[in-house]
């Protein structure tokens, strides 16, 4: 390029330092795609460039793509850094500075290979969808149709008497008592036989009543040491639980405590390290029952939850789990699912290690499909998680079956719109809203007091719903009504379904310093049949209206209740009205019935030709196929 006025004749590093200092009168160097194309004028562009095949017109769908070879012998354009532009001798004293460029740039031409440069390196547009705010209005989905397995509520007869202890019963069954009393006799036995030396005298149905009700005054009544209960000088002269157990006996029952048998014991320790061995199985039969009880007695209303809970315990064993962001950080996780009305524990595992991850979704994916037996459960629920759970496959093969869901998502997670057009901004404002879908799929950004993304398949982004925030205006904190999404609104008031169940678990608190895992979680199974129990006795007391009581008990009453009864069982002293037969029963439809045959839920859920039958279960009222060829009754029951 040819350099005119008080430049030319300068050396290059003459020329460069001109630049930097000149007042607007100097030109602007232009940096071209190569040194060659810098000294041709526009009358020596002769477009000879053997790299590039010349198109047969100036539109983008007449010429062919670039070799592999010519691609890769391309070089990006090096950017343009221009200061001041020179007056040219056409462009005249007063011509603005911005015309001078275009006609400086203009009057240099374009070769067809730096053309097909700019078209090769252009960026590349993004089709996805931009972020909407919430002026623009978005379409409600259509939620499912609840249809539930059975009724939602308690599921037995909620006409009969039912006191604390019989409610409690329904998790503690009459042959499950007994098959942990027998193993910890087998256990005392073994324990003796091994040179173990101390008192111990068969332990019978009545005595671990006994031991239950004490477990239950430690969680009313708190002292340091449990030696302290049997202190008669002041201020621990309690008379009770002096006056119906000894210390050194409930010692030797907590020492003996044992929830399997012996002997299986010693078989499944012989398959350590193979796939066989079964890490929990000191807690069987009591955590099978537990579970199955928690499921059949009563079906949740429309709403779930589902979240981890930490059993604390600094046991050195390898299902210890530390989690930060949990009041108990060390202890045994377990994952949950919960009712959210009335925080219902309604099924749970026990996480024992990253090897227990049957999918290759990941723990988070498969966590929420063993809690969720929809042929227990039915269709139409909506389930509510958070960021860890929450992903966008999950939501959409639970879509398929029914099941909305809505949670907190992390921004990083596969699926989540990495789209940045339109997004909100770094400083927004509180109560700024921005929102994606994606199909089903609904994705939501809030400002509160910081970002929080949502991901949904049950809402709308924004209907007009407020809430009430403090916000500083002139120096001064104001509350003030700000937008919030509905996805929000919802998520608060429906995810604490198993907060609610830890809180009522932490008032009254049974638990024993131990050193044997499985008698720390026998302590909290203790916990979730009191809680579980005391939840059905609500829900009774909501249908039944009995007008001699004008309100259910509170959790300190009825423990105290259901202690006392527990005494009274174990003296033999009182006649505790017992529970109605409430297990699951095959009988046959009446015959006086419109039809006695109906189709079986198991097969229709299943999605199978639909097979008529004349079973149905007792307490279930569910038809199920009871053949020599079929069996949905047991598969059902079974959450198969």
């Amino acid at each position: 390029m040819a350099v005119q006025g008080p430049i030319s004749g300068h050396s290059t590093v003459e020329v460069l330092r001109m630049l930097e200092e000149d007042d607007g009168s100097l030109a602007c160097a232009l940096d071209s795609s190569s040194d060659d194309e810098d000294l041709l004028g526009p009358a020596q562009d002769n477009g000879d460039d053997v790299d590039y095949v010349l198109p047969s017109s100036e539109s983008d769908d007449d010429y062919e793509p670039l070799s592999a070879s010519v691609r890769g012998s391309a070089k990006k354009p090096r950017p343009t850094h221009c200061r001041r532009t020179a007056v040219t001798p056409q462009s005249g004293p007063s011509t603005p500075s911005s015309t001078i460029k275009k006609n400086k740039r203009s009057s240099l031409g374009t070769s067809p290979a730096t053309k097909r440069r700019k078209q090769l390196f252009a960026p590349i547009e993004d089709d996805e969808d931009e972020w909407h705010n919430k002026e623009e209005e978005d379409s409600k989905p259509e939620l499912p149709k609840f249809m539930p397995a059975r009724t939602p509520g308690p599921t037995f007869h909620t006409t009969a008497a039912w006191s604390p202890l019989s409610l409690f019963q329904l998790f503690f069954s009459a042959s499950v008592v007994q098959k942990v009393i027998d193993n910890t006799n087998a256990n005392a036995a073994r324990r003796r036989k091994a040179g173990l030396k101390f008192k111990w005298e068969t332990l019978t149905v009545k005595e671990f009543y006994t031991f239950l009700a004490i477990l239950l005054f430690s969680g009313l009544v708190s002292v340091r040491h449990r030696s302290d209960y049997w202190r008669k000088r002041w201020p621990y002269n309690f008379s009770f639980p002096g006056d119906q157990m000894s210390r050194d006996r409930l010692e030797a029952i907590i020492w003996s405590l044992h929830l399997s048998d012996p002997k299986d014991d010693e078989e499944n320790d012989k398959k350590k390290g193979t796939p066989e061995y079964d890490r929990l199985f000191k807690l069987k039969p009591l955590y099978t029952e537990i579970v199955n009880a928690c499921k059949a007695h009563f079906q949740p209303y429309r709403n779930l939850s589902i979240d981890e809970r930490m059993v604390g315990s600094k046991a050195r064993i390898s299902m210890k789990q530390y989690m930060k962001n949990k009041p108990t950080k060390w202890g045994y996780k377990l994952f949950v699912l919960a009712d959210s009305l009335t925080g219902y524990t309604w099924n749970f595992f026990i996480y024992t290690g990253k090897s227990e991850s049957p999918t290759t979704r990941g723990l988070s994916y498969s966590a929420v499909i063993d809690l969720l037996p929809l042929p227990l459960l039915g269709s139409g629920y909506n389930l509510f998680t958070d960021n860890y759970y929450t992903s966008p496959a999950l939501f959409n093969d639970l879509s398929e079956k029914n099941i909305a869901c809505c949670g907190t998502i992390r921004q990083h997670h596969t699926g989540f719109p990495q789209n940045r057009t339109n997004d909100l901004p770094k400083k927004a404002e509180r109560g700024d809203i921005r929102w994606i879908r994606d199909g089903k799929l609904l994705f939501v950004k809030w400002m509160d007091t910081r970002e929080v993304a949502m991901c949904s398949t049950m809402h709308q982004a924004y209907s007009g719903l407020t809430v009430k925030r403090k916000v500083k205006e002139a120096g001064e904190w104001k509350n003030k009504l700000i937008p919030v999404p509905d996805s929000i609104i919802d998520y608060n008031r429906n995810m604490g379904g198993v907060d609610l169940s830890d809180a009522l678990m932490t008032y009254y608190n049974i638990s024993h310093k131990t050193m044997k895992w499985y008698k720390t979680l026998f302590y909290h199974f203790v916990e979730i049949a009191t809680v579980n129990s005391f939840l059905l006795h609500k829900e009774l007391f909501k249908l039944r209206k009995d007008p001699t009581q004008t309100k259910p008990f509170t959790q300190k009453t009825y423990r105290e209740q259901l202690a006392q009864e527990m005494l009274e069982f174990a003296k033999g002293s009182a006649a505790i009205p017992p529970a109605p037969s409430t297990s699951c029963m095959p009988i046959f439809l009446d015959n006086q019935e419109n039809r006695a045959r109906r189709y079986c839920k198991r097969c229709h859920d299943a999605e199978r030709p639909r097979v008529k039958t004349p079973v149905i279960c007792r307490r279930c009222k569910v038809p199920l196929c009871l053949s020599a060829k079929r069996n949905c009754f047991q598969l059902w029951h079974d959450g198969q």
